[in-house]
């Protein structure tokens, strides 16, 4: 086999996704270069690849790239694997894949499914522009990404998810958003609604994608900014704050959004 890194697309559950390429390659390859050994073990037990695997995980890739470019340099094939999906995705691999680069070492791609872009899918919001945001980190943030018009994707982990909603709510109420778990196992579930619609969910389990539809072009109506005013209004600790919320989250003037105040106080 040609010497080189390979970059390995793995299933993100089903294990019968992985393509007969990707499972020539793990064969074939001198190392296999994992996110978690224990995980590959299960795949390469499952299709009977006997190829010696190594560690590759966010806490020894710095430490572990040189000498992985020095043994392809010297010939070597090594495949990089993350636990699902593709290497590099908000998944350890950057760095390996980046010093490969520098070093012009042979580096072939074995393309396999990602959750971002199967989530997309699902989700039937539009596809043609979209930003993939990584891992959702906070309210802050949040509102820096709320400037992006178009789609809007993040992993994020169930135990964060109804917080997440919640500051979704506040942040991009106007927006309906697809909670895509599980996908291509037994309990896929797709759910979408809009944030407030969806405060109320049940603890979900599993691998979770949030994907956030564009803006909307025309305004909120005046159903929907009344349900947002007495929401904010139950909750906020003085009128004023209350109208600034409110000013940010529909768009109204504050002196429109402190009329609004009065009136439902």
């Amino acid at each position: 086999m040609q010497s080189g890194l390979y970059i390995v697309g793995t299933p993100i559950g089903n294990l019968s996704d992985i393509s007969e390429r990707a499972i020539e390659t793990l064969r074939a390859v001198d190392i296999i270069a994992a996110e978690d050994t224990r995980v590959a073990g299960k795949l390469a037990a499952r299709f009977d690849i006997k190829t010696r695997r190594i560690p590759l995980h966010e806490h020894n890739e710095r430490e572990i790239t040189d000498d992985l470019v020095m043994r392809i340099s010297g010939g070597m094939a090594i495949a990089l694997v993350s636990d699902s999906g593709m290497p590099g995705i908000s998944d350890p691999g950057f760095c390996l894949i980046r010093a490969c680069r520098d070093a012009n070492v042979p580096i072939f791609v074995v393309p396999g499914p990602t959750a971002l872009v199967s989530a997309l899918a699902l989700s039937g919001f539009p596809t043609d522009r979209f930003t993939f945001c990584g891992f959702y980190k906070d309210e802050k943030r949040l509102r820096e990404d709320n400037k992006i018009r178009h789609t809007i994707i993040y992993y994020e982990s169930p135990k964060r998810l109804k917080n997440t909603i919640a500051e979704m709510a506040r942040v991009m109420p106007e927006r309906r958003i697809a909670i895509v778990r599980e996908i291509t196992k037994i309990h896929e579930e797709t759910i979408i609604g809009y944030p407030y619609e969806l405060m109320g969910l049940k603890e979900l389990k599993g691998e979770i994608v949030i994907v956030v539809e564009p803006a909307p072009e025309v305004k909120m109506s005046d159903a929907e900014i009344n349900e947002i005013v007495r929401d904010i209004v139950s909750d906020a600790n003085s009128a004023k704050s209350a109208a600034a919320e409110i000013a940010q989250r529909t768009g109204l003037s504050k002196s429109k959004a402190y009329e609004k105040v009065i009136k439902n106080g």
